[in-house]
């Protein structure tokens, strides 16, 4: 039966990595890095997520590095949507799936609108993985063109904070503004809908138009609404370093999220390429650094597994030589204890004899 199971597991794993790449390579690599490169091209990926929460935001950037694990989370969260609560969580440790994917099973949504969109996941993947500064700088951008244009604002739904970055030291350049949304509560997220035609003012790159999610009757011209509020946990951990341009991890979310303990020593994601899967780096420098990370992680692995063995067998050997030692000791007190009731007995038939 197991493996039955793991045989069918297998199986839809391919299909949807098959689905997966193909998709993919409707964007061609040209314009992925095109993409990840210039100011127009990373404008036009993140124009639909760039209003998003800063924790929210970051957690999509660092799922959409593995594109086939979003499809999978979100077949299983349709698969799953009768359970809730602590039975769903415990339901979500089965799934191998990385931390950063099983935490936007929270948001449905979300997960749905990468999943049928893996073109622009992978996408987005990629040019994050490959110009973390190029996308923040980006989004900071698109933010500031929607605040220009009065679609920028705190509500009951969010939070918008306008912060002064200090200019690098040297420069005598003012200070930039910098741009952070959070939700109203931590636990609680509205996701914003929004033309990006029109919510960003007038469009800067029109070679370049923005991705639309949403029909253009869906929403007003240049209004920003909310979905219905979701109660999310700890499931959304990450968070945007907007002064040191990269996504790091919020350890004391993720580790109620995920019920561990860890101690990071240091708070930025780190890619992990052992979720990739099947789908590949389009940046052939990104697929071999890596390939590289994931040949040193195996001879890591490889090395801990080899050194538990040896003291595996260390353990074994002093257990067997214990129990040696102790099978002996018993030996040697049991023929103590009979040589001495035979001394007994002989020295009393020598007295009887004596009398």
């Amino acid at each position: 039966m197991k493996a039955e199971l793991h045989t069918r597991r297998w199986l839809v794993r391919l299909a949807i990595a098959t689905i997966v790449v193909i998709a993919g390579f409707a964007v061609p690599s040209a314009r992925a890095e095109e993409v990840s490169s210039s100011a127009r091209g990373a404008a036009q990926l993140v124009a639909p997520i760039a209003l998003y929460p800063d924790s929210l935001l970051a957690q999509i950037l660092m799922a959409s590095t593995y594109p086939l694990e979003v499809v999978e989370a979100e077949r299983w969260t349709q698969a799953n949507s009768d359970i809730s609560g602590e039975e769903r969580l415990e339901a979500l440790k089965k799934e191998p799936w990385d931390p950063s994917v099983k935490g936007l099973t929270a948001l449905p949504q979300v997960l749905q609108m990468m999943s049928d969109k893996p073109d622009w996941t992978q996408t987005l993947g990629d040019a994050f993985l490959a110009r973390q500064q190029t996308l923040l700088d980006a989004i900071q951008d698109l933010r500031t063109r929607a605040d220009a244009a009065g679609n920028l604002e705190t509500t009951p739904q969010q939070k918008v904070s306008r912060v002064a970055a200090p200019p690098s030291p040297g420069s005598n350049a003012p200070a930039e503004t910098v741009y952070t949304i959070d939700p109203p509560t931590a636990d609680e997220y509205y996701l914003p809908i929004y033309n990006p035609n029109t919510v960003y003012g007038r469009w800067p790159y029109p070679d370049y138009p923005p991705i639309v999610w949403y029909p253009p009757n869906h929403v007003a011209d240049g209004v920003l609404s909310f979905a219905g509020g979701a109660a999310v946990a700890s499931a959304i951990w990450g968070r945007v370093d907007w002064w040191n341009h990269r996504v790091n991890i919020n350890v004391n979310r993720y580790n109620r999220f995920n019920h561990t303990n860890l101690n990071f020593k240091r708070n930025a994601w780190v890619h992990d390429p052992a979720h990739r899967g099947n789908v590949p780096y389009r940046d052939k420098e990104m697929a071999a650094r890596f390939a590289d990370q994931g040949k040193t992680a195996a001879r890591e692995g490889s090395s801990d597994k080899s050194d538990a063995e040896r003291r595996d067998g260390g353990e074994r050997a002093k257990s067997d030589d214990s129990e040696k030692s102790a099978k002996s000791k018993s030996a040697r007190s049991e023929r103590s204890a009979r040589s001495g009731r035979h001394g007994g007995s002989r020295s009393g038939k020598r007295r009887g004899r004596r009398r």
